[in-house]
């Protein structure tokens, strides 16, 4: 392991670095070849055109000194739009005004008319025509005529108009062009970076739906492994609770007292094979979950009957059971069947819920686009970090639970076109509630 002292400056040299990583991500290419480009071809330019001689009346301007400040002046630039490059078209747009007028001094203090420093014009002219586009580009050109027309103004002799017009067209035709080819290049080169961009885009989505198709065979193996396992083991089952039942009956025959704890031992055995029973039964419901059978039936009719089967279970575990129907319930295609396993969940869960006593209700509401069909309780209500999860497939509060039934349920309401909601009350307690379409969608 590394010593904690250089673990550390490990870390704030990495974060020192991170800024400047930031910056330079930051500038695209074309700022960063524009102003390194801009550099080399205006200093070269000027220190280029230094070894041309100066008449003697210029002979104490001093050249290299220029080309020294020209090159600083440059390198600010590019520091500037390095510390801040949101703004590279404002600073660009600047340091260009800047180099027409540092041309046009350069003119004004070689002789304007008898000074080759024009020619520094059409480097200028044609980068910038690169980086901003055409219409710059000509414009740049056309003002470049113009201070060089104002520099022979300033500093006689005048030598006429023909100099500077052929200096405009001769700049600015070519800026024109290749401020044309340059916005074709980018319009290719950005739609090539839109086509790599959707290409990776597709290729992650490719990946990640492999990924998926792998955990999904891998499930579907054991869903398929699972499955043989809950159905090869309903027949152990089976016959343990045959036995266990035999066993109770010639225990009972019995009459002393280690036979009376041997009676309570058997019948624990057998609540834990019914519970099993159960929970293998519940897991292959869901596995082989049927599709639903649709015909016109009574929903109010379905309550009423569940509620019926329902009220002795109530009655011995001390719970009031109130049955509300609204009539204006229609008749309704449903899969009699089905909804009614998917209500029993939700009234199995509030009998469980309520253990210790209490309130269940079963109602039924049509409020004129949909029917719905809600199980409340009055126990302790549904926990804050439970919610989220109750629909999850596996998930359980249970000890012997499956956490397949509210799973179920909602599959069930789904298949008829619903929805399976929850809520808790505002009193205590809980609110699922199974709302069906009165009309069933098509694709149902």
């Amino acid at each position: 392991m590394l010593p904690n002292a250089i673990v550390g400056e490990m870390a704030v040299t990495a974060s020192e670095r991170k800024p400047w990583h930031a910056i330079f991500r930051l500038l695209e290419r074309d700022e960063r070849v524009f102003a390194v480009l801009l550099a080399v071809v205006m200093v070269g330019g000027l220190t280029a055109l230094g070894l041309f001689p100066l008449r003697p009346r210029y002979s104490d301007i001093d050249l290299s000194w220029l080309v020294f400040c020209f090159a600083a002046y440059k390198v600010g630039i590019f520091a500037v739009v390095t510390v801040n490059p949101r703004a590279t078209r404002a600073y660009f747009i600047g340091a260009l005004a800047i180099d027409l007028l540092l041309v046009f001094v350069l003119l004004c203090l070689t002789g304007a008319g008898d000074s080759v420093f024009y020619l520094l014009f059409f480097p200028l002219v044609a980068v910038n025509a690169y980086y901003f586009g055409p219409w710059v580009g000509f414009g740049a050109a056309v003002v470049a005529g113009g201070l060089y027309a104002l520099s022979t103004v300033l500093v006689p002799p005048w030598v006429g108009w023909t100099p500077h017009l052929i200096l405009a067209a001769l700049a600015g035709l070519p800026a024109v062009t290749l401020g044309l080819v340059a916005e074709r290049e980018r319009r290719a080169r950005g739609e090539v970076e839109r086509l790599n961009d959707e290409l990776t885009g597709t290729l992650s989505r490719l990946q990640t739906a492999q990924q998926e198709l792998v955990v999904a065979e891998r499930m579907a193996t054991v869903g398929r492994v699972s499955l043989k396992v809950a159905h090869e083991v309903r027949n152990p089952i089976s016959a343990i609770e045959l036995n266990a039942e035999m066993l109770e009956d010639i225990v009972r025959a019995r009459s002393d007292a280690d036979m009376k704890e041997a009676v309570g031992l058997v019948t624990a055995i057998r609540d834990q094979v019914t519970a099993l029973d159960a929970l293998t039964e519940e897991y292959l419901a869901f596995a082989r979950f049927p599709r639903p059978h649709f015909e016109e039936e009574s929903v109010n009719h379905l309550v009423q009957e569940l509620a019926d089967f329902v009220r002795p279970v109530a009655s011995r575990q001390g719970l009031t059971l109130r049955v509300e129907v609204d009539p204006n319930v229609p008749m309704m295609e449903i899969d009699r069947g089905l909804l009614r396993q998917a209500v029993w969940n939700l009234v199995k869960n509030g009998l469980e819920t309520l253990s210790s006593g209490g309130e269940l209700t079963i109602a039924s509401h049509f409020d004129g686009e949909g029917v719905e069909i809600a199980v409340s309780d009055t126990g302790e209500g549904i926990p804050d970090d439970v919610g989220p999860r109750l629909f999850e497939q596996f998930f359980t509060t249970k000890p012997q639970g499956t956490g397949l039934g509210l799973s179920i349920t909602r599959q069930i309401a789904e298949e008829h076109g619903g929805e399976l909601r929850w809520a808790n009350r505002a009193g205590r307690g809980a609110t699922f509630t199974i709302r069906l379409p009165i009309k069933k969608p098509a694709h149902v």
